[in-house]
């Protein structure tokens, strides 16, 4: 007789005697089968009270239960009841097999309702457990559970909701992984003082509370939560050292490596860097879908974005770069929406507001998804590329960001690999020698060099990805290589080739990003960057005025844009995006900026660059970019820093203020 699913039956069998070699020491006898029902339903968990002939079985433990509790006084029996212990540890045991396999997943996945339905199955098994263990838990404790193995539930719980935001980029589930783990923290679940049950040479509760510490930070982070992520900073050197003291036959090497990762990291992401939020925040951006561009016989949207980044001795915490944290925060919503409350006029140097960061407003659309890809192979990056490609919307487009050092070309023969791989496929043209150096330059490295190339990307390897829309952003020393990837669809920003650093910070190459990619996530700071301007010498007051003339200036350059009849149709079908708008309005201050530079002035190597071109109107050398940039140096004191045309001049009230601000 097969049950049906969710259903329980009532048996009368009768009991025959038991060998004389069998021994039941219980009054119940619980028997779990495999499955039935060609394993549609699950296990069926059997019980029967010793000495009767009433059987109870059911598809869970749960319902099983209940189902006995129920039925308890049938056949003149009592009620039959599973320890609550048995039936935890089977819910625990199911949810951990679950876990393990999503956490296996890739954060890219071919079919996404698919993966969104095992997600949400995962999701619904440890809501049963972290429910049973809040309704059992003095029995629980009683029968020897541990508060640790609490702690590894509800950082399992966290685990889960911060890999579905990699996954999804929704920011509701970055926020249930800081409150779960904000819990295990305010509880000290994995705090061995806190266990009276526990050895202080328990080197394995040890361990989970290093690696809950490592994970809570990442998220907080990510949360810009920084009063958290200093608390968390202390609480790690301090567990860091007992630990070495406690356990001194073991290497703590791969600990000190995260801590010193961690200092180095919040060296370079300052608070100065964070005064505003790196999201696109409905307050403090303009956001605007009644863009009409010229040419336009399209409007597409960003669903989809690849975001890679390697450079040595980089700046990293875990496998994510200064570089792309600041643009993984820069294509997503700051979650307050419309409750977002600016602290730019009140004790700005600490970051924004703590005070609506718990509130996230629903009416805001979703984010793009990302993959961050950290020292991908090139087999890695391409399927991952290919799989979001198959499954990309007719109205989205796909950003791929990719910031690494890389080789300039040495083959005189060939402009591009790209023309020598065609010529390669021809067997009418003719190849000489020298054509297959030419395939091992013009190439971003994201690893080690000299291993064959199979962490070199080359232009040619994004071809055939053009068919889609694309909108690429290469910040590297041999972008010029990517000026042949040209799609009917693609629209590119390539860095300079050559970056423009400061001398008075005395930090090395790369320790504070990319200029580049600070200038399209954060372009005042970026500013400041440039002209060696520390956030101990901005005075809240000026970078307020400052804020506002560059919002100001860039909402009126996006209606020109999109009036310009010489925009070409590829940047045309973007505007109407959000993100994509204040990247290419943010592309555009920053080539007026350092075209404008004393330093880099008249040398294109320090220059960015667009593919297809912007309007001729948007130009460094046009009123309309040098009026920004000299109202700006102005605010600073800085306008000896930059070389004008004669005919701009200052409004009569243009914004100053040059006596907070020593002259540069």
């Amino acid at each position: 007789m097969t049950p049906k699913g969710g259903q329980h039956t009532w048996m009368e069998v009768p009991l025959p005697e038991p060998p004389p070699s069998l021994s039941i020491p219980t009054d119940r006898v619980v028997i779990v089968d495999g499955s039935y029902a060609n394993g549609l339903y699950g296990c069926a968990l059997v019980v029967q009270t010793r000495g009767s002939s009433d059987w109870v079985w059911g598809s869970t433990a749960e319902k099983m239960q209940a189902q006995a509790q129920a039925q308890g006084g049938h056949g003149g029996q009592g009620q039959v009841q599973v320890p609550a212990s048995e039936v935890f540890w089977s819910l625990v045991h199911k949810a951990d097999k679950k876990f393990s396999k999503i956490r296996d997943l890739p954060y890219y996945h071919r079919n996404r309702q698919e993966y969104d339905a095992y997600f949400y199955k995962v999701f619904k098994v440890y809501t049963q457990v972290w429910k049973f263990q809040q309704e059992n838990r003095h029995k629980l404790v009683e029968t020897g559970l541990k508060r640790s193995e609490i702690g590894d539930i509800a950082s399992r719980i966290a685990q889960l909701y911060f890999a579905h935001y990699m996954r999804t980029s929704q920011a509701s589930y970055l926020h249930e992984a800081f409150i779960f783990y904000d819990a295990i923290l305010t509880r000290d679940y994995f705090n061995f003082h806190s266990h009276s049950n526990a050895s202080p040479h328990d080197i394995s509760l040890a361990s989970k509370h290093l690696r809950f510490i490592s994970r809570f930070l990442m998220v907080c982070l990510l949360l810009n939560r920084r009063e958290m992520v200093q608390q968390l900073l202390n609480q790690l050197r301090l567990l860091l050292d007992e630990c070495k003291r406690t356990f001194k036959e073991t290497d703590f090497k791969e600990w000190k490596l995260v801590l010193q990762e961690l200092v180095r990291f919040l060296k370079y992401d300052t608070n100065f860097m964070n005064i505003r939020p790196l999201r696109y925040s409905v307050v403090l951006d303009t956001f605007s879908d009644s863009l009409s561009p010229h040419n336009c016989s399209r409007n597409l949207r960003l669903r989809d974005a690849v975001l890679a980044s390697y450079h040595h001795n980089e700046v990293k915490f875990s496998e994510v770069t200064l570089d792309t944290f600041r643009m993984l925060q820069c294509l997503e919503w700051e979650p307050c929406g419309s409750f977002y409350q600016s602290n730019l006029t009140k004790n700005g140097q600490n970051g924004p507001s703590a005070a609506p960061k718990d509130i996230l407003d629903p009416t805001l659309p979703p984010n793009p998804r990302k993959a961050v890809l950290y020292r991908p192979s090139i087999t890695h990056f391409l399927a991952v590329v290919a799989t979001i490609c198959e499954e990309l919307p007719p109205d989205g487009i796909l950003l791929i960001y990719l910031s690494a050092s890389g080789a300039r070309y040495t083959d005189t023969t060939s402009p591009s690999p790209l023309v020598s791989v065609l010529e390669r496929l021809d067997p009418s043209s003719e190849q000489p020698e020298e054509c297959s150096s030419a395939l091992n330059s013009g190439c971003l490295h994201f690893g080690t060099r000299g291993n064959g190339g199979i962490n070199c990307i080359y232009p040619s390897d994004l071809v055939p990805f053009t068919r889609r829309p694309l909108f690429l952003v290469i910040d590297g020393d041999s972008n010029e290589a990517f000026e042949a990837t040209k799609g009917e669809m693609a629209a590119i920003l390539l860095s300079p080739r050559s970056s423009y650093h400061c001398t008075s910070t005395g930090s090395p190459l790369h320790s504070t990003g990319s200029l580049f990619t600070v200038f399209l996530t954060a372009p005042l700071q970026a500013f400041c960057l440039l002209l060696c301007i520390s956030d101990s010498d901005v005075e809240m007051d000026t970078f307020v005025k400052a804020e506002k003339l560059i919002s100001s200036f860039l909402k009126d350059w996006g209606v020109k844009l999109a009036a310009s009849d010489s925009l070409h149709p590829v940047w045309a079908q973007i505007l109407n995006d959000p993100f994509l708008r204040r990247l290419v309005l943010r592309f555009l201050f920053c080539q007026a900026v350092l075209a404008l530079h004393a330093p880099t002035f008249n040398k294109d190597e320090f220059v960015p660059k667009s593919l297809p071109a912007l309007p001729p109107s948007f130009l460094p050398s046009t009123v309309l970019c040098q009026t920004l940039v000299m109202q700006l140096a102005n605010i600073f004191g800085a306008t000896n820093s930059f070389v004008f045309s004669d005919s701009v001049a200052l409004p009569e009230n243009a914004y100053g203020d040059t006596d907070s601000m020593s002259s540069s």
